[in-house]
């Protein structure tokens, strides 16, 4: 089984690694993990390239994005379970969702409420809009 984990570093996002972490001996076999965050683009401004090289927008993209990974990567690790990492870049639901449909995955694993703040009141404006979006199972981590 193949299981998308999308982390942004909150505590929620961490419920969905414990959940995947804690619950994997359920499956027959190790299930293989692509660890991913996605970072919203920056927006683009007129001559924005004069000032910032589009090198220094990919190393601040990977920075973040490491950031974010760190503690979900710590707790893979502990236990065991192999994992891809990745940082993408785009709309985050719609990003997670097509993610998970071009790399084969069985399951997306999400927590309820990010770094959205007030905009995900209740399950979350993000892992709802997964929800909408992927094709194949979503579970949402409290």
């Amino acid at each position: 089984m193949k299981i998308l984990l999308a982390v942004d570093g909150s505590k929620p996002s961490l419920a969905a690694a414990r959940l995947v972490v804690e619950h994997a001996d359920w499956l027959r076999e190790k299930p293989q993990i692509e660890l991913v965050t996605v970072h919203l683009p920056v927006p683009k401004i007129g001559n924005m390239g004069a000032a910032v090289s589009k090198t220094q927008i990919e190393q601040y993209y990977r920075e973040e994005g490491e950031q974010q990974l760190a503690e979900a990567k710590k707790l893979l690790e502990r236990s065991g379970l192999a994992y891809e990492a990745r940082v993408l870049v785009g709309p985050v639901a719609e990003t997670i969702a097509k993610h998970a449909k071009s790399a084969s995955c069985d399951l997306i694993c999400i927590g309820t409420r990010g770094h959205t703040g007030i905009a995900g009141a209740l399950i979350g404006s993000t892992a709802m809009k997964v929800l909408n979006l992927a094709e194949k199972p979503v579970l949402l981590a409290k």
